[in-house]
């Protein structure tokens, strides 16, 4: 049970760093096509952080 736990942070963790990589993609090119940023890529940023060091202590604390 506790692996299966282990591995679904796991999985978890992965998505939220596709999700801040994909942030951090868009806020690139909309500022290098139009000149500013938006909001939807802060957003993707910031719950993707978010998100993922969430996941972060809850592995840490899943390893003790």
């Amino acid at each position: 049970m506790k692996n299966k736990i282990h591995q679904s942070l796991k999985i978890q963790r992965t998505i939220a760093i596709l999700i801040l990589l994909l942030g951090v993609l868009l806020l690139v090119y909309m500022i290098v096509v139009e000149n500013e940023f938006g909001a939807l890529p802060l957003l993707f940023i910031l719950s993707g952080s978010i998100w993922f060091y969430r996941l972060k202590f809850k592995i840490k604390k899943y390893k003790t």
